[in-house]
């Protein structure tokens, strides 16, 4: 089964579950911490990947890192998701479920990326901004990339704008070699 398929079927069922439980804000923060932590952690990624480490013992082992830190709810999930063989997946279902959440609540995603790190006061007045731009909750992560030279990228779902040195610079080289191809 494709990779996204699987982790969005997961994803959609565990979401319903937490909503119709009326736990979805708390389960919301815990697959944020769980994605974070098999992103950070190569035991864990090397454990959920491992294919002779058997199911039943990634589910004990799922169960006695997991149990007392997150909502039992989630515990019971990653427990049937490793009894089912999916535990690979747990990291793009974690991904899907915090889109799905995002979906849910209205909230859109938002990157502005950099050449150097921006000051917090500054984010937060461009999350404020975007946010009464877009009417709705809005949140706002940060990247650097030096390859940028000077002013941002500001992407918002599908809409980008590109208001750095390096994309001004590349436009004005087009144009200088059109100028010169059409003399």
């Amino acid at each position: 089964m494709d990779q996204s398929k699987v982790t969005v079927r997961y994803a959609k069922a565990f979401f319903g579950l937490a909503k119709e439980k009326q736990l979805l804000d708390e389960v919301k923060n815990d697959m944020e911490m769980i994605g974070q932590l098999i992103k950070t952690s190569t035991d864990l990624q090397l454990l959920l990947e491992s294919p002779v480490v058997k199911s039943s013992k990634k589910v004990s082992l799922l169960k006695t890192i997991f149990e007392g830190k997150v909502n039992q709810l989630t515990v019971d999930f990653l427990a049937m998701v490793a009894a089912n063989k999916r535990e690979i997946f747990t990291q793009g279902i974690c991904l899907n479920f915090a889109a799905l959440y995002r979906q849910d609540q209205g909230i859109k995603s938002a990157v502005i990326t950099t050449a150097v790190p921006l000051q917090e006061d500054l984010v937060s007045q461009i999350q404020k901004q975007l946010e009464s731009e877009f009417k709705t909750k809005v949140e706002l992560s940060q990247r650097v990339d030096t390859e940028l030279i000077g002013g941002f990228v500001l992407r918002v779902d599908d809409r980008q704008i590109d208001a750095s040195m390096a994309s001004k610079l590349r436009r004005v080289k087009e144009t200088f070699l059109q100028t010169q191809i059409n003399k």
